[in-house]
């Protein structure tokens, strides 16, 4: 029976890929991908001739079908986001389901993911976390901060941000509460990785200093002290 795979690509460094996901990619049939142009980048680093299809969260509902047809053809597919591992803030739970439904296997290869590189090194207690994907950007904005602000007294509260909002997003959490406590996670495993620590004032502080670039994850820890 053909089956799925949901391969966990790097999130920056290109050395973070597993032996396993490299034979899984080498040896499907086709490999589904958010941005062809961001695949084929890893692809041809290792020398991978395999071809890819797009399949993002504007893909209508044909390319699921098209998609299930492959499988039901014999084909065994894998699932790939930009970075990191499929289904984490990503369209790819809406094709696992469909998959699912019509009885066919679905293979983790796990690998990368922005949201556990960066509770790995936030000092923070992770037993038990709350992610929460990216916020709002227009409508509902004030309610998911709220909701960040208030879980973060209970759990680590972990979301992701862009580098055209990351002001914008600190600056309305410390409207909210000046003594939370975070950290602040930018272009993990590439060259110009940075994470700030501290409070929320003081972290504003140095993310001013230079050029904003880069996707960043954002750790809320209540009110603990950083030393």
């Amino acid at each position: 029976m053909s089956v799925l795979y949901i391969v966990a690509t790097p999130i920056g460094n290109l050395e973070d890929i597993s032996k396993r996901a490299l034979r899984i990619l080498s040896e499907v049939d086709l490999i589904l991908c958010e941005d062809t142009r961001v695949t084929k980048k890893l692809l041809n680093h290792y020398q991978i001739e395999t071809p890819v299809v797009s399949y993002h969260q504007h893909s209508k509902i044909n390319k699921v079908e098209y998609i299930i047809s492959l499988l039901k053809e014999g084909k065994d597919l894998a699932l790939v986001s930009d970075a990191g591992t499929p289904g984490i803030s990503d369209p790819g739970n809406k094709l696992i389901s469909e998959v699912y439904k019509l009885g066919f296997k679905v293979y983790p290869v796990p690998g990368p993911s922005a949201v556990t590189a960066a509770a790995s090194i936030s000092g923070f207690p992770m037993d038990k976390f709350i992610f929460m994907g990216f916020p709002p950007q227009k409508k509902k904005r004030k309610k998911f901060f709220e909701e960040v602000a208030n879980s973060s007294a209970k759990y680590p509260v972990i979301f992701y941000e862009s580098t055209y909002r990351i002001l914008k997003t600190l600056e309305e959490l410390r409207a909210m509460d000046n003594e939370l406590t975070l950290v602040v996670c930018r272009e993990l495993t590439k060259k110009f990785e940075t994470v700030y620590r501290g409070n929320i004032e003081e972290v504003i502080k140095e993310i001013k200093v230079g050029e904003i670039k880069g996707e960043f994850v954002v750790i809320l820890g209540g009110k603990n002290v950083i030393k």
